[in-house]
Order: C-alpha cells, then structure tokens, then sequence
C-alpha cells in the first residue's frame, strides 16, 4: 500500500471514529427494563417517564418487564447489557434490600450498576389492625416492650423491604414481635385489614384505601411532613420516634460503564420529565413524591441504604431465603 493510500485510511479511521463518537444519542429506541411484574407502583413509574422521555429526546423509551428473584433478574439483565446508553434499570429499594440480604448475587452492585437518577420518595405507614387495643404508636410501643413476643407483623416476605423496615424500627426501640411473612404486602395489609396480623410498614400506595375505608387505622408516616393522601395521620417524629426515616425510593440505573456524558445526560432529561404534570399527577395519586436530585446523590444514598440494611440484617439474624 503507498503512502498515499496509508494517510488516506488514517484520515478515514481518525474522522470516521470522531463521527461515530460525536452522534446523537439517542438515535434508536432505548429500553428501560423493570424488575416487576406489571401492575406495581415502579411499573407505573415507568411507563410513565418513559412517555415524557420519548417526547423530549424524540425516540421510543420501551419498557420491558422481567420479574422474579426479589427483582435481581432484571437486574442483572441490566448489569451485563450493553453499556451503551440504551438499556436503563428503573427499580425501587429492593436493589439495596437484595444488595444487602444476598451474599452472592450473579452482579456486582456497587461495580456492575450505576445510579443515574431518582425518581421518586414514598413514605412508609406502620398500619395497624382495627381490633388492636392501644390506638397510637407510643402506647403500642411500650405495651409491645412490656409483653415482648406477644404482638406479630406481617410483611411481603422474609427479607424484604417492609420486614427490614420494620426490623429497623424494632432494633431502635428494643422490641421483640413476631413476623409473619407473605406472598407479598399487600396480602400482609389485607390479613391486617382482616384483625388477623396485628401490624405492618407499607407504602402509602399499599395501605391508603385500607385506611380511608376504615379496615385498618395508621399509627405514623415517615418523612418530615404528613402525607397529603393522610392528612389526619401524624409522622414518626411528631409520634415521638424522630430516628426512623424510613424511605421508599424509585429511580433509574444503568450498567457501569455507560458513558458519563449519557448519565448526566439521562439524570437531565427524567428531572424534566417528573417535573412535567402528568408524571406529577400520576405520583400524587399514590401518595408518592416526585424528586430530582443529582446522580452522585443517588449514589451516595444507596451505598448509605445498603449499609444500613446490612446492620439490621446482621442484628436481626436475618436470613435469605
């Protein structure tokens, strides 16, 4: 090959890699794939911003549901996917639970998934049943720590989210109940409802029609503020246990090596798109709080959750299973 040919291919492989870098993104469909069966709050959340993202960045954002396994499999769909910006994760607090519960997993969380953007805040309910005879959370608490192992709660499982978050609350008051797991908790809030489980943490979603239709009655909210959906309910702290901060999250992940540019591309663009009405809307119709928030803040909360959740379950002697 002479010499001209050599500096013409040159030319041809150091602009034609510049154009390739420099295209659009996104220019094709881009998938965010959700760790649940349709029909859950993070399903809808979903489906939801992936609506606005395709208006603004003028490619289809189409959701594909994969669950199962406490939601590692979609997961883990996510952390071996190509790390080019068109395969996101939009999951919920499980990733922490599981990240903590599971001493393996077939992904590494901290080093195969990335936190792109937070989606959205839900605050936790400690629900109770109708036929239970202390009627706020301090004198269920002291009776609870007077008859240690006499109360029970139920819960979508052992080792999920609403076991820790009650576990948690238990570890920092020093009490004892008994858990009674379920299938998931909505059926734990429907066997409370029923007078059979005495209590149980939920999301506002989980717990809301259960109250307002006076099956069940609520003892606290977490978060700084009452919740809009519950206005007569008072929060932890104004309950008199400030500490507990339990917190329902939902936001988007990607794989690790997703180009930064993409990253904060992706954190701009869903900010935008829980800010727009209807995302708004469809969040405060199941108690839920649109946020928008940084991806290293995201970051950082998660490791903190992870951390957290390996605490209880140590001091809890909380087994997977």
């Amino acid at each position: 090959m002479n010499k001209a040919a050599v500096a013409f291919l040159l030319f041809i492989l150091q602009f034609g890699n510049l154009s390739w870098a420099q295209a659009p993104w996104p220019a094709r469909p881009v998938k965010i794939i959700v760790p649940f069966a349709p029909g859950s709050f993070t399903d809808t959340a979903a489906r939801a911003v992936a609506v606005e993202l395709g208006n603004q960045l003028g490619q289809p954002f189409v959701i594909e549901n994969r669950g199962g396994a406490g939601s590692t499999i979609g997961t883990d769909a996510v952390a071996k996917a190509a790390p080019d910006g068109y395969t996101f994760l939009l999951t919920d607090n499980s990733f922490a639970v599981s990240a903590a519960l599971y001493k393996s997993l077939p992904y590494h969380p901290s080093s195969d998934i990335t936190q792109v953007a937070l989606v959205a805040d839900a605050p936790a309910v400690l629900a109770a049943r109708n036929g239970l005879k202390t009627r706020t959370l301090r004198d269920t608490v002291e009776f609870a720590r007077k008859n240690p192992g006499t109360l029970n709660f139920g819960s979508g499982g052992q080792g999920s989210s609403a076991h820790l978050a009650m576990e948690a609350f238990l570890l920092q008051n020093g009490l004892k109940m008994v858990h009674v797991p379920f299938k998931g908790v909505a059926e734990a809030m429907t066997e409370i409802a029923a007078d059979r489980i005495d209590v149980g943490i939920g999301s506002v979603g989980s717990t809301v029609q259960h109250i307002n239709g006076k099956r069940l009655f609520a003892l606290a909210v977490s978060g700084k503020q009452r919740n809009p959906m519950l206005p007569d309910v008072p929060t932890f702290a104004e309950a008199g246990y400030p500490e507990y901060g339990m917190m329902y999250w939902f936001g988007v992940m990607a794989p690790a090596a997703v180009p930064a540019a993409i990253v904060e591309r992706m954190n701009q663009e869903v900010g935008k798109a829980v800010k727009t009405d209807r995302v708004a809307k469809t969040f405060a119709a199941a108690g839920v709080t649109t946020v928008v928030a940084p991806a290293a803040a995201f970051k950082q909360r998660v490791a903190e959750e992870i951390t957290t959740w390996k605490d209880v379950i140590a001091r809890a002697h909380i087994e997977a299973q």
